[in-house]
């Protein structure tokens, strides 16, 4: 079992390099410092969603010329974009603004990640990035459409 789930890791391992040189430009037009935190959010994305059953493969494109992280094969999560905020030093992870999901990381990191309406959890280039609530943020946005497919526990208890 341990092989499998180590054969599934490495088989999901951050690309090396990109297969979509579109997205590679949009990686390549930040300043030094932007792009090499958005390159760690990228990494971070591909870890967290190898270490997920049933998220499958991430497909990366651009969407609104962003660097985009779909779940394309197993349509398990909502996308998520990466960027600058700007000509500002902060940048973002991205989410879709009809789902509740950056309303469920303010809940659950009220004072650990900062955020912008109901699309965005913005960081600054100088400050240590929270890794472990990103990571977990980034989980729950790669399975949102599994547990919206799930029956809640009060549908299943009244059948």
């Amino acid at each position: 079992m341990t092989a499998i789930r180590d054969a599934n890791r490495t088989a999901k391992r951050p690309p090396q390099g990109f297969s979509d040189p579109a997205v590679k430009a949009a990686f390549d037009q930040h300043p030094p410092a932007i792009k090499a935190r958005l390159m760690a959010l990228r990494q971070l994305i591909f870890e967290t969603a190898a270490e997920i059953d049933g998220v499958g493969p991430l497909q990366e494109t651009l969407k609104w010329n962003q660097p985009s992280y779909l779940t394309s094969e197993t349509k398990s999560g909502s996308t998520i974009r990466l960027d600058c905020m700007g000509a500002t030093a902060q940048y973002a992870l991205f989410f879709h603004c009809q789902t509740d999901l950056v309303a469920t990381f303010r809940e659950l990191y009220p004072t650990e990640l900062s955020f912008e309406g109901n699309r965005s959890i913005v960081l600054h280039v100088d400050d240590p990035v929270p890794e472990q609530a990103l990571s977990h943020c980034v989980g729950l946005a790669l399975t949102y459409h599994l547990r919206k497919r799930r029956p809640s526990a009060r549908s299943s208890q009244a059948e």
